[in-house]
């Protein structure tokens, strides 16, 4: 029986993905257009603070948000919309942006250095609400 990693199903989902920098989130974000999905679970957003304006939708929850059809929809979910996600260190967020491409939405991407990354970038973060 063969079975697949989780860090080759990872680097196989970003050969599928768009993979952005701080800079380019950055950029998207400013733009106004965007909406920046954070998959972490909630007591890494406690315990690491957030990214301003993010929107929570934890990895394991996300394919369910994201379905109009069923009760836990959020309405950040729109197929016209640019949707960046973003995870600690970029795992998780690959396999929820290639999750939300298999889905049929068209404009997804994520943050390929994660949080850490933003961290490291010396970008904004606050405290979780």
């Amino acid at each position: 029986m063969t079975t697949r990693k989780a860090l080759d199903m990872v680097s196989a989902a970003k050969r599928e993905i768009e993979n952005l920098s701080v800079d380019q989130v950055r950029q998207e974000l400013a733009g106004g257009d965007a909406v920046l999905i954070d998959v972490r679970d909630q007591e890494e957003r406690v315990q690491n603070g957030v990214i301003p304006g993010s929107v929570h939708v934890s990895r394991g929850m996300l394919e369910f948000a994201a379905d109009p059809t069923l009760p836990y929809y959020k309405d950040c979910f729109q197929q016209d919309r640019r949707l960046v996600l973003h995870c600690a260190s970029g795992g998780r967020s690959a396999l929820a942006a290639l999750a939300l491409t298999e889905m049929g939405y068209s404009n997804v991407a994520h943050l390929e250095s994660g949080f850490k990354g933003w961290l490291e970038a010396g970008a904004p973060v606050e405290e979780a609400s």
